[in-house]
C-alpha cells in the first residue's frame, strides 16, 4: 500500500507544483505515523493527504487550501 500511496502523493505534489521538501516531509510523516499505528487500507489516502497538508503548511509560502485537497481525493472525504 505504501508504494501506491507514494505514487499518488507524487502526482498530487506535481499537480499543486509544491516544493520538493514538502514531498519529503509528507513522506516522512506518513512513514512515522504508519510505523506506530496500524492503518486500515481505506484510510491510507486520508493519511497521505493529511500529511501533505501538514507538510505544505510547514514548508510552502502559499499552501493549497483544504478544499483543494478534498477535490483531489475525488471528494472522498469532507472537511470534518
Amino acid at each position: 500500500m505504501r508504494q501506491i500511496l507514494m505514487h499518488w502523493l507524487i502526482e498530487v505534489h506535481t499537480n499543486f507544483k509544491l516544493l520538493p521538501e514538502t514531498l519529503f516531509i509528507a513522506t516522512k510523516l506518513v512513514d512515522r505515523f504508519t510505523e506506530n499505528v496500524q492503518v486500515k487500507r481505506r484510510n491510507y489516502q486520508l493519511i497521505g493527504i493529511t500529511s501533505m497538508l501538514i507538510a505544505a503548511k510547514y514548508e510552502e509560502i502559499y499552501p493549497p487550501y483544504i478544499k483543494q485537497f478534498i477535490e483531489i481525493t475525488d471528494n472522498a472525504y469532507t472537511k470534518q
